[in-house]
This record gives structure tokens, C-alpha cells and sequence, in this order.
């Protein structure tokens, strides 16, 4: 039986859809926003993963282009390889419902959203975050939701739920934010610079908003009340507890006070091992359950120390940020480079500088788009020291990646002052904790040593917390174990003027605005301080760029003599290239772009294009080669391409009875300019130009 149910989501109608399309799936059910339409299906394995310890999710969001009329671009005319933004969007869906399932849920789950139909208005990812709250929510599976999400954009000051994209494009806040009834479980998202308090009030906006749309889901919950299956606790042998605690509880007290990481995972390691081994001779098969009283007891003894000493594993205060370190110009022939290093993370990273030629070209539903700044992460096995095979960037560099570009982007120059396309590489050298903020922070360096007009600089920090029943300890710039054993972990960068980013991962409910608000502050508290570190190493942009980078010299022409520098089937433009080897781009503004590595070969192409380009200026001598001779005059060539005529009045003082009387073709006379008419007809003046040089 189908079974649709509507509602009014940010005045635009909403209708979810069961019952129709995908009916072998486990959940699956048909979103349809406006015009946007997304399926989303969940499916689980017959049988739990042996031994495992994680929730093993995994969440697919994919975009047909059908959807939006189009057949896609390239060789193979046929969807590929998951976009960035198909990655991006299926981690912000995976986020919000990872914490979701029962405890001891370990079953192969995929949740897939295919984004069938696309309206350009209506945002197919908060279509497909509800869509997947919903397929879960009608199967089997152990999901303790409903949740839902909803995008929070301003324009003037004024807070927007579900901007339009072209709202977007043009706002100053751009947040996605999920959560249930009373909780915010995920944020994600940008802002031009807003404050602290402008945060947290688009925050409680979007939970009053997504308070709305949860009702539909509560209606098919109620009628479908479909049944779940059953997760067995983990069953402990009596004695088994008493025995780890014993084994284990006072040397984890210890161990865990040791500041450096990787000292303190070999002494836990070792710590886990002998316990496991002495547990296998009274306990036998009860691995899994010593394993779980191990982890638990060391989670429990971490968060213990927070709350009841104030002292985190490293030794630090809840506000104290590790010890930083900014150098720039570390690496000799790249356009910027600077090594950021806060604590055991550890950052390289490097800008370079390229022209129009480099701007990545995407594939949108939305049509094509270009990107002229990138900023790319990656997270090499050696940053933690493991060993791992090297593939390309997982779900989790590209993730880190784009929340730094979100960060930085706000920090560039305005579109048009900066000519340059903008790479900025990011390798993580090591890492404990907030690699993804420690790169915001080298870019900015690095941007300043590559010559790059940046508006100033920006900083990220990222902030936890340990909530036990009323005690609450927001820390500063978290530790990987504090990530990990902790409830939040919320990345927020910006500058000393606001919030450039912001991401935010709940794991707990009862998460308030006000400590939301505490954690905003003591992250700008923390911001500025690693800001003031990164003005000691370098204050302002370099004023000059790198010697290694592109010159980019920019001329502005009339956009109706772009057809002379391009010249019939681009002679011009190629010949430039060819004798100068430069760069050249031109644009439908009459914008030249002229890019290269040696002055004088940019130099010879702007007197190459100003050659093609330059206009007769009446009153102006040149000197000129006669190219025809007709009965009432000659046509003289005063520069490339263009030519006038002397009429035959104008040869001379004294009568002319034959033009070739006084010249042939081929002939270099002196020419005065004595009219340009509306057509952009040339009169020009013999007699005139030899007046002018006897006077001289």
C-alpha cells in the first residue's frame, strides 16, 4: 500500500512517499521537495560483523544528472566515481546517524539517498537527511530517532531556513544543522565573519525549525509502528569485571597521565595485552567482554580525571592551548610554505599560484562551475605512525579538506583584485588531535608568504567536552583521546572580526545552547591566542610574490577589440604565445590576463596586444605604409590592421591631379589624423602631417 504524507517545510511543501519505489529494501521511502526528489533506501546484513567494536555504516549519496536534464560530461557518458560533493553530502548524512543505533548494533547498515529529480531551488541534501531519519526509522533496524535537518542561511541580518541557492550564494551564514526533538546532533557550515552570539541564535532557529518537521516523521512512526530487532547485551561472566578492574584500574591511572601519545598508547597497549592473556586462563572465549571492561574502564578514568581533578590526560587545564610553533618560508622553491605545528600535530602546508588555465571545472547538476581556490588535505599513515597502503583521498581528507577551504575562503581577496588561481596543499606530518584546524591555520601563514592579499589572518581551534549528570568541562584544542572518550567535538575557526567555519558533532543528548555558547567563547578565547602566535611569525602579506610564481599583468581593452587580439582563427593570440610564452587569457569584459615567469616576455605581449588594439587619436601623427591606391585617394596602414584613407584633396598644398603622382603602395609617408567618424571611419592628412613637421 502507498502511503504519502505532507506538510509545510519553510514555506514550500514537503511529501514523504512510501510504499512505491525500492519495496525490497529493508526502509526505503521517496522525498519530494518543491520539485527536488531524492529515494533513500536502508538495508542491513542477516547477520551481525564476529567481534566487531565500531557501528559499521556506511552512507552513499548520489546524484543522477538526469535529474537535472543533463547527460554528463567526459568520455564515458555514464555516472562514475562519487563527486566531492556526493562525499561531502554522504558524511554529513552519516554523521547524524552514526550515534543513533542501539548499543551493540553491529550489523552491515548502507543507507543510499539517489537524488532522482533537482529543482535548483530546493536542497536535495536536507531532502535526503530526512529521507534516510525516515528509511531507517520504518525498518527494522535499532535507530533511535527521528531526526532531521534543515539549512540556516541570513541575508542583512535576517535568518532564512532553506535558502533558495541563489540565497546562498548571496548570504552571509551558511549552516546545516541536525538534530531531534530536543537536541542538536550535527552542525556544518560557513559564515562572513558572524559573532558568537549571531551562532548560537541561528542555532536555536534551526532547532525550532526542525522541531516542525519532525512531526511527519512521529505520524508515520505511529501508524507503520514498525518492529526492531532485538540487540543481546553483552553478557559478562561474574568475576570477569572484578578481575580487569583489578588487573588494570590502577596502571591505567597511571598510564594515561604520561603527556606524549604515542609513549601512552604503547604502555595501554601492553597494559591491554597482559590483561587479555591473564584473562584467557580463567575466562576462557571471553575476550570480546574483557576487551569492552578494558576500553570502559579507561574511558571512565579519563573522563573521571576531567570532572573530579581538572586534569586532562596531557596534563593541561580545560582552556590551555598547547605549545605552537609558525614557520614560513620553509621550503625553498614552492610560491608559499609554512610548517604549523601545535603540540604532536603537525602541519606543511604549501600555496601555489597558477592562472585561469588551472581553475578546477565541475560538473554540476547545477550546470558548470569554477573553482579558482582549492585546498586540498592529506593524512599520510606516517602522521600516526602506521603502515597503510597510499590510495587517493578518503571521505575523511576530502571532509577535512572542505571544512578548511570553508574556513579560508573568507580570508581572500575580493572577485577581480587577484587574478591567480589558488592551490593551497596540506600534509599532515603528525597528528593528535585537530589536524583539520592546524591546516587552517598553516594556510593562512602560507597564503601570507606566497604574496597573497589575504584580508588578515584565521585561526581554527577545536573544542570538547565532558558532561557527566550536571558537571560539564568544555576543553580547548582536544587531544585524539579526548575526541574519542569525549562527547563533542566542535571545530570553529575564524578571525579576531568572527566565525569564518564551524563543525559540530554531538554524541550525547542534553547538549544545551548555553554550553554551546560557553564552547563558542572559550574557542575565541583559544583563537585569539593562536592568532597573536601566527602574527609573531609573520604579520601581513608578503608585498611581493615569489620569484618562482606567475606574473600575471592585467590590461583592460574594449570588448569589441577582442576580435583583432584573437585574430582569424586565433592567429594573434597564438602568435603572442608562441614568441613571448606567456600565458594569455582574455575575457567577455575585455580583461587580458597576461601570465609569466620573466617580465620582459609579459612586457613584449602587452606591446603585442596594445599593437592589435591601439586606436587612431585624432590629431596624431604616425607614420604610415600606403597599402591601395585608388582614383579619389590613398588607404594608409598606421598600425597593425588598421587603416585610413587620404583623400586625394589631402596629398598636397597644390593640386593633385593622379594619387600616383605623389604615391604608390608600399610607400612610408607621415599621416595626420583628422577624423574618426561613428563607424570608426579614418580620415587621414598628408599635406596636414608635413605642415606639422616643417613647424617642428
Amino acid at each position: 500500500m502507498i502511503k504519502r504524507y505532507q506538510t509545510d517545510f519553510a514555506g514550500r511543501p514537503l511529501s514523504i512517499e512510501i510504499g512505491r519505489m525500492a519495496r525490497q529494501a529493508h526502509g526505503s521511502c521517496t522525498v519530494r521537495y518543491g520539485d527536488t526528489v531524492v529515494l533513500v533506501t536502508a538495508c542491513r546484513a542477516d547477520s551481525p560483523v564476529e567481534g566487531a567494536d565500531f557501528m559499521p555504516l556506511t552512507v552513499n549519496y548520489m546524484e543522477m544528472t538526469y535529474a537535472a536534464g543533463k547527460i554528463p560530461g567526459g568520455f564515458f557518458k555514464r555516472e562514475g566515481r562519487p563527486s566531492e560533493r556526493e562525499v561531502l553530502i554522504s558524511r554529513l548524512i552519516d554523521r547524524p546517524l552514526r550515534p543513533l543505533f542501539a548499543e551493540g548494533y553491529a550489523t552491515e547498515t548502507q543507507v543510499i539517498a539517489t537524488v532522482l529529480s533537482v529543482d535548483q531551488e530546493n536542497d536535495p541534501e536536507i531532502a535526503a537527511m530526512l529521507g534516510a531519519s525516515t528509511a531507517l526509522g520504518i525498518s527494522d533496524i535499532p535507530f533511535n530517532g527521528p531526526i532531521a535537518a534543515v539549512r540556516v542561511g541570513a541575508i542583512n541580518g535576517e535568518l532564512i531556513c532553506n535558502p533558495t541557492l541563489k540565497e546562498q550564494r548571496s548570504g552571509e551564514l551558511d549552516i546545516i544543522v541536525a538534530g531531534g526533538e530536543d537536541s542538536i546532533i550535527m552542525v556544518e557550515g560557513g559564515a562572513a565573519f558572524a559573532s558568537e552570539d549571531f551562532v548560537i541564535k541561528a542555532l536555536r532557529f534551526a532547532q525550532e525549525e526542525i522541531k516542525k518537521v519532525l512531526d511527519v516523521q512521529k505520524k508515520i512512526l505511529v501508524e507503520l509502528k514498525p518492529l526492531k530487532i532485538e540487540i543481546k547485551p553483552l553478557e559478562i561472566a561474574e568475576g570477569l569485571e572484578a578481575l580487569v578492574r583489578e588487573l588494570s584500574e590502577d596502571r591505567l591511572k597511571e598510564y594515561l597521565n604520561i603527556p606524549e601519545k604515542l609513549e601512552r598508547y604503547a604502555a595501554i597497549g601492553r597494559l591491554e595485552k597482559e590483561v587479555l592473556e591473564a584473562v584467557s586462563a580463567s575466562f576462557e572465549g571471553e575476550q570480546r567482554e574483557a576487551e569492552h571492561l578494558f576500553n570502559e574502564f579507561k574511558w571512565r578514568i579519563m573522563r573521571d580525571a576531567v570532572i573530579k581533578q581538572g586534569r586532562r590526560v596531557d596534563g593541561r587545564d580545560s582552556k590551555t592551548i598547547r605549545e605552537i610553533s609558525c614557520e614560513v618560508s620553509v621550503l625553498p622553491r614552492t610560491h608559499g610554505s609554512a610548517l604549523f605545528t601545535r603540540g604532536e600535530t603537525q602541519a606543511l602546508v604549501n600555496t601555489t599560484l597558477g592562472t585561469s588555465e588551472d581553475e578546477q571545472k565541475i560538473d554540476a547538476l547545477s550546470g558548470w562551475e569554477y573553482k579558482k581556490f582549492m585546498l586540498h588535505y592529506n593524512f599520510p599513515p606516517f602522521s600516526v605512525g602506521e603502515v597503510k597502503f597510499l590510495r587517493g583521498p578518503g571521505r575523511r581528507e576530502i571532509g577535512h579538506g572542505s571544512l578548511a577551504e570553508r574556513a579560508v575562503s573568507r580570508i581572500l581577496p575580493e572577485d577581480g583584485t587577484f587574478p591567480y588561481t589558488i592551490r593551497v596543499v596540506s600534509d599532515i606530518l603528525e597528528s593528535n588531535g585537530s589536524s583539520s584546524m592546524a591546516t587552517v591555520c598553516g594556510a593562512s601563514l602560507a597564503l601570507m608568504d606566497a604574496g597573497v592579499p589575504t584580508k588578515g589572518h584565521v585561526a581554527g581551534i577545536a573544542m570538547g567536552l565532558i558532561k557527566e549528570g550536571d558537571s560539564t568541562v568544555v576543553l580547548s584544542d582536544i587531544l585524539g583521546d579526548e575526541d574519542h572518550l569525549g562527547d563533542m567535538d566542535f571545530k570553529v575557526a575564524g578571525t579576531e572580526d568572527g566565525v569564518t567555519a564551524l563543525q559540530m558533532d554531538i554524541k550525547i543528548p542534553g547538549v544545551t545552547a548555553e554550553i554551546l555558547k560557553d564552547a563558542l567563547y572559550q574557542a575565541r578565547e583559544g583563537r585569539l591566542h593562536i592568532l597573536a602566535k601566527m602574527r609573531s611569525a609573520i604579520e601581513a602579506p608578503r608585498p611581493e610574490l615569489s620569484a618562482y610564481a606567475p606574473r600575471i599583468f592585467t590590461i583592460q581593452i574594449r570588448p569589441e577589440k577582442i576580435k583583432d587580439v584573437i585574430g582569424p582563427g586565433g592567429k594573434h593570440i597564438r602568435g603572442i604565445i608562441a614568441e613571448t610564452g606567456c600565458k594569455i587569457d582574455v575575457d567577455d569584459s575585455g580583461r587580458v590576463n597576461i601570465a609569466s615567469v620573466d617580465d620582459e616576455a609579459a612586457e613584449r605581449a602587452k606591446a603585442m596586444i596594445a599593437m592589435y588594439t591601439q586606436e587612431a587619436e585624432v590629431g596624431r601623427i604616425y607614420t604610415g605604409k600606403v597599402k591601395k591606391i585608388t582614383d579619389f585617394g590613398a588607404f594608409v596602414e598606421i598600425f597593425h590592421g588598421v587603416e585610413g584613407l587620404v583623400h586625394i584633396s589631402q596629398l598636397s598644398h597644390e593640386r593633385v591631379k593622379e594619387v600616383r603622382d605623389i604615391l604608390k603602395e608600399g610607400d612610408v609617408v607621415p599621416v595626420k589624423v583628422i577624423e574618426v567618424d561613428k563607424l570608426g571611419r579614418i580620415r587621414l592628412s598628408r599635406k596636414e602631417a608635413l605642415d606639422s613637421e616643417v613647424k617642428s
